[in-house]
């Protein structure tokens, strides 16, 4: 409480100089941990890779059979595949680093003399925080004021029954956990109810929480779908590749009766179709999108919301700041049936209106942290500047917060008349109506009234006020004689971009539902602003009214909620559910974390989002901005379109490689691949795989297309298919060359020679190609990123070097070749890129159909 309940002067805070100085000095307010992986180890974990291990058994072999020329270039392209490792995983770990930042706790502390938000860890013993209803605790401190304040304190004490707290000093030693009526909160608990002004006492690891070695990390979330499908899709090659590995090299030691070379090819095909790109092309998109994501000021806290977002169809969103800018002014005010506007020019009000904001300010918390009430203190600094209707040396003495059955609040203050409370109240205009019992004729008024403003655009709430001198207080609002004062309509701006935002919904097949508390009336004149389908408004207390199958009748043609509480959004989420939709529901609120967990993708607010919701959520709007929820919406679509060329690309790519490597054995052929020949095609594949298709920007029609069916897997069968028939023909077209070049130009080395380049041609072909997946076809061809030009000027570097040194050429097992045997190889390369063109046509159209 304040006043009466104890409460102590509050310090001016430290300045930013300052507080940095002591958080130099004792350390960030963290627990120890170290989650980012180190450079070692991510050195550690590339060694113990499969691919490498393979790697270190071929040199192995290769200096039994003598020739150590081959054995040092193989641990050459060992130490390369561990540097390229290397870098993309200490990028990746760059990526989580910054996430992290961005997904630490927040607390609202005094610096510089004003209220700012900052990341919990630089918070410092001695500062002032602000704390408050669905908020964690970020520090351990002790409460200068408390209002009607509820604590949590589970993680600490074990009991789930919250403690009420208030303000106030008591003697160290009554310092502990679980105390009632205590001024001290404890870092990790959670307030439950009312809010407080507190006094920082211990951070980090001196905290009571540090002090007992309890982890505030949460549970590990099961693995999502994408990467269960991934999984299986790796344990499936993995296990034909090796069961290919051990038939090849069985059946080349009873064909040749040459074990080591046996072995030898064996690994060869077990290098190449090792899937070993597919987790980290899953780690990288996943990371780096989420990374992306945090650029358009959306947090990713969960990978499988980053999946989920490909498959979303309907969008739920809060309107006040949300789909508005959250910046309200009052525009409007009504008292006795006359009505002023309020502009911002507007300097002097009428005295018939000095009542109205005089009761609107005492309704709100004096440190308002609302923009409602910040919007009437605003008012009324200008307006009743000099007159006796501010009063600033009233003391508040108890409140009644908003409750579901009572759409309104009241303050009772201590003023200067011995023993008279003065009580002010606002909210919802049927509620105050209701709390001021009155007749039909002045009820009547009110709604012509509310009807008016609200047809605006404006939120209107209505003031009353009451006297109040019986000692103790009364368990409700409805114990008190109101009056009725009047109206007040505040302005709240649709936020910029967000009827562009929302016709990009509709276009991309995402329908846009807006939940609100205001008066229906409102609901509608903001929805039809921003564009968003209108008709039939839904209010909670209709909803209240239908059980669950009407609800599902209801929303399926609904797309306006009106005076909708918080607890009412779990039913709209399981309604819309059940009615086939995939879900993005935004919240802020304590009472929205159950809407948000059971949504598929739960979107807290950033900004004004209490820990509960965040934690709740899967996604968090860190400026609490729609638009940027479309954004990541694009983002979502993008990665989904990019992982399904990366996988559809290695599919095909292993094809070739595999096929070379077992035929020419089966067949009684020479030993056309070996390690070698793998390794430089691997240094290809892994950083195409990865960076090329990650930083492949979105196909221009990303959001014309409709979402992917819920429950469809990212890589089906068609996926499949595609793939491996790509691969197919590149395979066939290396098969065809190495032939030409074995019977008429000159044998083994040569036939081989020309091969290869067909296989890198084919394999950057397999590149280009699969980039056009998303159906822009040639302009995708002629519009390569920056990482795939190069990719492609070191493999075709590379390429160059090795069938013109004369030392790499005897490494390769290649002939010296004319121009006119590596232009046959090479055109036959491209042809594979032609008839992919062909297939992957045919694909997309069959998919249209």
């Amino acid at each position: 409480m304040l006043g009466s309940s104890g409460a102590v002067e509050i310090p001016a805070g430290f300045s930013t100089a300052e507080a940095e100085v002591l958080l130099r000095r004792d350390g960030p307010n963290e627990l120890p941990q170290d989650q980012r992986r180190r450079l070692p180890r991510i050195v550690w974990d590339a060694v113990r890779e499969p691919m490498l291990q393979l790697l270190l058994a071929a040199g192995l072999i290769y200096l039994l059979l003598g020739n150590l020329a081959e054995a040092l270039i193989l641990l050459g392209f060992a130490v390369l595949n561990v540097a390229m490792v290397v870098v993309q995983e200490a990028r990746t770990e760059t990526a989580l680093a910054a996430l992290r930042e961005l997904a630490s706790p927040q607390a609202v502390v005094r610096r510089d003399g004003g209220k700012k938000r900052i990341a919990a860890w630089e918070l410092v013993v001695g500062d002032v925080i602000y704390v408050a209803e669905g908020e964690r605790v970020p520090a351990d401190a002790t409460l200068l004021e408390a209002i009607a304040m509820q604590v949590d304190e589970a993680l600490l004490t074990g009991e789930s029954v919250p403690v009420r707290k208030q303000a106030g000093i008591k003697p160290p030693a009554e310092a502990t956990p679980g105390g009632e009526d205590s001024p001290f909160i404890w870092a990790g608990s959670l307030i439950s109810g009312g809010s407080g002004t507190a006094l920082v006492t211990a951070t980090g690891a001196q905290t009571a929480i540090g002090r007992i070695g309890h982890s505030l990390s949460s549970v590990e979330a099961a693995p999502p779908p994408l990467q269960l499908q991934m999984r299986r899709l790796v344990w499936l090659f993995a296990a034909a590749g090796i069961g290919a590995s051990v038939v090849l090299a069985v059946t080349y030691g009873l064909l040749h009766g040459q074990w080591l070379q046996a072995v030898l090819a064996g690994i060869t095909l077990a290098m190449a179709t090792l899937p070993e790109e597919f987790p980290l092309v899953l780690t990288i998109f996943l990371v780096l999108g989420a990374w992306r994501m945090s650029r358009q000021h959306v947090l990713a806290r969960r990978a499988a919301a980053i999946e989920a977002l490909g498959t979303a169809t309907l969008l739920c969103t809060d309107k006040t700041g949300t789909l508005t800018q959250n910046r309200m002014s009052v525009a409007r005010l009504a008292v006795n049936g006359e009505s002023l506007a309020v502009t911002e020019a507007t300097d002097i009000l009428p005295e018939a209106f000095h009542e109205l904001v005089e009761f609107s300010i005492l309704a709100s918390r004096p440190d308002a942290f609302d923009p409602m009430e910040q919007a009437f203190h605003s008012l009324g600094r200008k307006g009743l500047t000099n007159t006796e209707h501010l009063h600033t040396d009233w003391v508040l003495e108890h409140n009644y917060p908003l409750l579901p059955e009572m759409l309104a609040m009241s303050q009772a203050w201590r003023g200067s008349t011995s023993g008279v409370h003065v009580i002010a109240t606002k909210g919802a205009p049927e509620a105050i109506a209701d709390l001021c019992h009155m007749d039909a004729a002045a009820l009547e008024a009110v709604r012509r009234s509310v009807a008016e403003m609200a047809a605006a655009g404006l939120r209107v709430l209505a003031v009353a006020k009451g006297l109040y001198t019986r000692p103790g207080w009364p368990e409700k609002q409805h114990d008190f004689d109101f009056t009725f004062l009047g109206l007040t309509g505040l302005a709240d701006p649709l936020r910029p971009g967000v009827p562009e935002a929302v016709a990009a919904c509709r276009e991309a097949g995402i329908g846009v539902a807006m939940i609100t508390g205001d008066h229906p009336v409102t609901a509608l004149a903001i929805a039809r602003q921003a564009g968003i389908e209108t008709g039939h408004v839904l209010t909670g207390a209709e909803m209240a009214e239908m059980d669950d199958t009407a609800l599902r009748s209801a929303v399926a043609a609904t797309r306006v909620f009106a005076r909708v509480m918080p607890e009412q959004k779990l039913r709209l989420v399981q309604a819309y559910t059940a009615n086939g939709e995939v879900v993005a529901m935004t919240g802020d609120g304590v009472n929205d974390a159950p809407s948000l967990k059971a949504a598929h993708i739960g979107v807290a607010m950033g900004g004004r989002g209490t820990d509960v919701a965040r934690e709740a959520a899967s996604l968090v709007l860190l400026d609490d901005d729609f638009t940027s929820l479309v954004a990541a919406i694009r983002l979502g679509r993008r990665i989904d379109a990019n992982l399904r060329k990366a996988f559809s690309y290695i599919l095909a790519v292993h094809v070739p490689i595999a096929g070379m490597s077992l035929i020419p054995v089966l067949l009684g052929w020479p030993l056309l691949l070996g390690p070698v020949h793998v390794v430089f095609l691997e240094m290809i594949i892994d950083p195409a795989s990865s960076i090329v298709f990650e930083a492949e920007t979105e196909d221009a029609d990303i959001m014309s297309r409709p979402p992917r069916a819920p429950g469809a897997p990212l890589f089906g069968l068609s996926l499949l298919a595609g793939g491996l028939l790509q691969g197919a023909i590149v395979l066939a077209a290396a098969l065809l060359v190495f032939l030409l070049g074995t019977h008429d130009a000159g044998g083994e080395s040569t036939g081989r020679a020309m091969a290869f380049i067909t296989l890198v041609v084919g394999n950057l072909g397999l590149v280009l190609s699969n980039k056009a997946l998303g159906g822009r076809g040639l302009a995708t061809i002629l519009q390569p990123n920056r990482a795939l030009v190069i990719v492609i000027a070191i493999a075709v570097s590379a390429l160059v070097l090795s069938l013109a040194v004369p030392g790499l050429r005897h490494l390769f097992s290649f002939s010296p070749l004319p121009v006119s045997e590596v232009s046959i190889a090479a055109l036959a390369g491209l042809a594979s890129l032609v008839g992919n063109e062909v297939i992957i046509g045919l694909r997309q159209r069959l998919c249209r159909s």
